[in-house]
């Protein structure tokens, strides 16, 4: 599996690959969050304009999952990480994550972050398996307070949620940079 910087033209595959993935939601009770639909491909554009978006690719050079950050604090903050259905399972979520781990740190950043649904098996406990530890209350940043506001505007309330911290060091990262 190849992990690549995403082209302008792969934004609508991204926009695929999110709605695929989110349908698993439909089977913990949450269609709301299955039906959401993706970021705008101008909102995309802005992460790969700013390097702030890979994707991992098969065989073809076709992008079967994806990878979004912004930065955050200091920190580079996961903001979505999606893998086609087709593809799950098979590691490339946690691929994805030690990629953006090597980014964050040859650009001089801390530690990674992001916030999470608390109860989703993919989701919470899937990132505590990837190295990540639920941040107490009074280590969330101004701006990681600043996303939960807007999730909480958007509705994501709903369900238990939290935020979530990746230290980063040499010793932290398991695969290699592509």
């Amino acid at each position: 599996m190849r992990i690549r910087a995403v082209r302008p033209d792969e934004l609508p595959v991204l926009q695929h690959i999110e709605r695929a993935a989110g349908q698993c939601f439909h089977d913990v009770a949450m269609p709301e969050i299955a039906d959401d639909e993706p970021l705008s491909l101008s909102e995309l554009a802005r992460y790969r304009q700013t390097g702030l978006a890979w994707v991992a690719v098969d065989d073809v050079d076709v992008p079967v999952a994806y990878l979004i950050a912004d930065r955050v604090d200091g920190n580079l903050h996961v903001e979505q990480v999606s893998v086609h259905p087709d593809h799950a399972r098979r590691g490339i979520g946690r691929l994805l994550l030690d990629h953006v781990a090597h980014c964050a740190i040859a650009e001089g950043a801390p530690a990674l972050t992001l916030t999470t649904f608390t109860d989703v098996p993919w989701n919470a406990p899937y990132y505590t398996r990837c190295g990540f530890q639920a941040m107490r209350d009074s280590d969330i940043t101004p701006g990681l307070r600043r996303i939960r506001e807007e999730e909480a505007a958007h509705g994501l309330d709903r369900w238990p949620r939290m935020c979530m911290r990746r230290a980063l060091g040499p010793f932290r990262v398991s695969g290699p940079l592509n």
